[in-house]
């Protein structure tokens, strides 16, 4: 293993800001497996933390296949991470909008443009992401339709579900979309959470990724295969959204099946405790997010619904 400065520039009142990356193995640059762009990405830093471990056993072991590398970015944001805050402490923008970034503009455009100079040529990239809600996920595999896509690479991790949505106009300034731009078989993985950890999701992710880079040949790891993944577009998804603001209280976690008429959560008056609303499954099907947040406004998707017919 061998640690390496990314990105570095001065602070005018602490220490240099630093992106480290870790290295192992020698050859072409095969995969790239980036953790935090943001501030409260605890569970993605978390997740790299047990990859790192799980390569150095590996690469100890001879079993970084000759001729690949791997590159390990736990955290682009450190600063952020200090204080606990979501985006760029000054100016409160995300590094993760910022992509292929721009060596002479503002703070974060600069930290993206370091970073993607040095890893826009591997030729896998994985973003362990977090999404802009609040809420619990079935971990699983993302990728955006921009016809650069690989669905079959992306059942190589065995999550349980592989899902394609389509860009917005604001996906074309992530890492991921840029990587898949730039010619690399990208990936964004999600795991259950951000904010807080979770030892079981995070395996997960990190046997997944080893799933992957056994199965194109980078390194040599035997895991059980995971799941047969099924793979959704985004817009099959139903969203079931709230009509009142209060304290939020599910009734069922990510991952459950439900019933049309199920009712899946209510929205309590925070003033008198009477329930305000009763949130309804409009369909049958298996809940892949659900809000939790305590607090709710009106108008927010509480759960997302993947449908099934049985």
């Amino acid at each position: 293993m061998k640690e390496t400065i990314i990105f570095e520039t001065k602070s005018i009142y602490r220490d240099a800001f630093r992106v480290t990356g870790l290295l192992f193995g020698e050859g072409e640059p095969s995969a790239c497996i980036v953790g935090n762009t943001r501030g409260n990405e605890f569970q993605q830093l978390f997740t790299c933390s047990k990859l790192i471990k799980e390569l150095k056993r590996l690469e100890q072991n001879g079993k970084i296949n000759r001729g690949h590398s791997v590159l390990v970015v736990p955290s682009v944001n450190p600063y952020s991470m200090n204080i606990g805050k979501r985006f760029w402490p000054t100016d409160n923008t995300d590094i993760n909008r910022m992509f292929p970034g721009y060596d002479k503009g503002e703070t974060t455009q600069r930290i993206a443009a370091g970073l993607f100079e040095k890893i826009k040529d591997y030729k896998t990239g994985i973003q362990l992401a977090s999404f802009y809600m609040p809420g619990i996920f079935i971990p699983h595999v993302r990728i955006m339709e921009t016809g650069y896509e690989d669905m079959e690479d992306a059942k190589l991790f065995g999550m349980p579900y592989v899902v394609l949505r389509k860009p917005r106009p604001y996906d074309t300034t992530t890492l991921n979309y840029n990587w898949q731009i730039w010619g690399a078989n990208a990936f964004s993985l999600y795991t259950s959470e951000t904010e807080t950890l979770n030892a079981e999701t995070a395996d997960m992710a990190v046997k997944g990724i080893l799933n992957y880079l056994a199965k194109t040949g980078t390194v040599t790891y035997s895991a059980h295969s995971g799941y047969i993944s099924s793979v959704i577009k985004s817009e099959e998804m139903i969203s079931v959204k709230s009509r009142s603001a209060g304290i939020f209280s599910g009734r069922y976690k990510a991952g459950e099946y439900i019933r049309k008429g199920d009712v899946i959560a209510v929205i309590i008056n925070p003033y008198d405790g009477e329930v305000k609303e009763k949130i309804v499954s409009p369909i049958d099907g298996r809940i892949f997010f659900v809000h939790n947040n305590p607090l709710t406004y009106a108008n927010v998707a509480l759960f997302k619904i993947i449908p099934v017919n049985d």
